[in-house]
This record gives structure tokens, sequence and C-alpha cells, in this order.
């Protein structure tokens, strides 16, 4: 039977640095060595308020992760939440394409519990190793009925975010996750947790029964002095889409903008996202998008704008239609 007292929460393990462990000599380390089992048993007493159920999906590095490794993993945890054997979930991730991970889950699951999930900055065996604390927040979050309804989450340095808002926004240290557009969904320290609202009103994913292969979505670094032959060379591998991280508010030289344009016309999905990290981008404020054929992120990321544009070109390929996915954001 049941413990009603103690959350039933599943661990799901993929990898990363939390589950690194150190090369010889130096600072080196070689992510997803450590089971999800060897990363829970260096909380104290964790059985003590929580029933778990282990499973170790994956062991690589971040950097790693594929559209079919999201399918798998988005699969199992609706299984799981579906089967209604578990309070929540709890996915140990490497933190380099974390933010991605989480978006795509958030866009495609349809779950009543709690998706937590939570990574390191440090390997398990360097000084002040962030992966433990980072686990028992994420245990928290996932067995608290506060979270239930507000979409998948990421629980890094004592700080709660949104899948929609959260950000790698630094290459080290242990505060490099935040929400620059929106400040962090709340906060947790140990077991103790707030959310700083309440939980939206509940919405149904845009997105449901995905294809075994994904529409093709490049993203295109806009600098200054970029070499238009390198956007030509782009578009001549003739993705479905393109997301362009663009300077400013998604800029690009005239001479990109005109290769884009021309890619629209032939039916190449063209997304303006910036480069920047935060704010929006702004429909037909500098460029004329209506006249140009081109769709803005609002306040997407490039890496999300990716994952929002390849899950909406399996819905239609419209550039009208497209634009409803960004908008509002």
């Amino acid at each position: 039977m049941p413990d009603p007292v103690r959350p039933r929460i599943a661990v799901l393990g993929t990898g990363g640095t939390i589950a690194g462990l150190p090369l010889q000599g130096g600072l080196g380390y070689r992510a997803g060595a450590l089971s999800v089992q060897n990363i829970l048993s260096a909380l104290p007493d964790v059985d003590g308020w929580l029933q778990l159920h282990c499973e170790q999906l994956s062991n690589i590095g971040s950097q790693n992760i594929a559209y079919a490794d999201w399918l798998r993993l988005a699969a199992r945890v609706q299984t799981l939440a579906d089967g209604e054997t578990v309070d929540g979930i709890v996915i140990t991730h490497g933190t380099d394409t974390l933010e991605e991970t989480a978006y795509f889950l958030d866009q495609t699951l349809c779950c009543g519990i709690p998706v937590v999930l939570t990574g390191a900055m440090r390997p398990a065996h360097a000084v002040g190793a962030d992966g433990p604390g980072n686990v028992l927040g994420a245990l928290a979050v996932a067995a608290s009925r506060q979270s239930a309804g507000r979409g998948v989450l990421v629980v890094m340095n004592e700080q709660i975010h949104s899948a929609r808002d959260v950000q790698k926004t630094a290459a080290t240290g242990v505060d490099a996750f935040a929400s620059p557009n929106s400040g962090p969904a709340g906060w947790v320290q140990g077991r103790d947790l707030a959310y700083y609202s309440p939980a939206p009103s509940a919405s149904a994913p845009m997105f449901g029964v995905l294809p075994e292969t994904p529409p093709r979505v490049f993203i295109l670094h806009v600098h200054a002095d970029a070499d238009v032959a390198m956007v030509r060379a782009c578009v001549g591998l003739e993705p479905d889409g393109i997301v362009m991280a663009g300077v400013g508010n998604g800029n690009a030289p005239d001479d990109v903008l005109a290769v884009l344009s021309k890619a629209a016309a032939d039916g190449v999905a063209v997304v303006r996202a910036s480069r920047t990290g935060s704010g929006r981008v702004v429909r037909n404020a500098e460029i004329d998008d209506d006249n140009e054929g081109f769709i803005v992120s609002g306040h997407l990321s490039p890496q999300k704008a990716r994952i929002r544009l390849m899950l909406a070109l399996t819905q239609s390929r419209d550039p009208a239609v497209l634009q409803t996915y960004f908008m509002p954001e």
C-alpha cells in the first residue's frame, strides 16, 4: 500500500556533470559516469520522507542529447504520470542543454504532477560540489503540492525556474542559471520552498504526437561583418526552418536579411530571435516582417525558438499560422 505520508518520487538519470567522475590530474572530469543511485546516496535520510523509484535512462554529457533522447524521455515521463504511481518526477541532467530539454518537455507533456529538472555546475569530487543540494531541492519541489500545475520546472542554486523562462547564463559558477525576463518562480532551501505567485491556469500542451524524425531547423548566429556566404550555405542545406540569432532586436546586415527573405519566399520558415539573452523581439519594428515573410520569437531565446519552430512545423507551414505559436509569449 502507498505510504500517504511519504510522497512517491521517480528519479530519472540522464547523465551530465552531476554524474561526473574525475580524470587523472587537474580539474578534468568525465560526465555521465555515476548512476542516479550513486547521486542519491550523497543525500542524508531521503528515504525517511520520500518513497523513491530510480531509473537510469541514459548517462551522457548533455551536449550529446538528441531529439531521439527527448522522445524517449518524454514518453517515459508521460507513462509514469499516466500510471498514477508517482506524485512527482525529478530528472537529473547535464547543464549545457538542460534548458532545452526542460522546454521540450514543457511543450509536449500533459502531466498533472510536478516534473523537475536539475543538474550540477561542479562534479561530485570538486570542492563545493552543488549536485547534492540541487537534487535535494528538486526532490522537495517535486514532492510539494505547491508545484502542481506550473509546467516543467528547473531547480538550480536554491532557485526554482519555469522551463519557459530559464537560461544558462554563465559558463561556470554555481549561479549559472537565471530567468532574465521574469525572474525565478520561487526559492527552495533544503526541504523548505515557496513560490512568488500562484500557479497559472492549467492549459494543455500545444503539441501531442510527435514524428520520429523532426523538421530540420538551424540556428544562424549573426555578428558584425557577417559573411553572407555563410547564410547562403545554411539556406543551401535546405532546412525546413531557420532561427536567426540576430543582433539587438533580432536584426542583421541588409545582405543577410535579403537572403533570408528570399528563403522565406521559397518556403523556409524564418524566425527572428535575439542573441542578447533577454528582452522581446518586436514584430514590424525596424524590419517589415509582414513584407519579408519573417516570424518573430517574442522573448524566446534562439535555442528555445528552435524547439518551438521545430514543433510548430509539425502542425503548419504557413508563416501566419506559425507566428501564432510564438505570440504572445
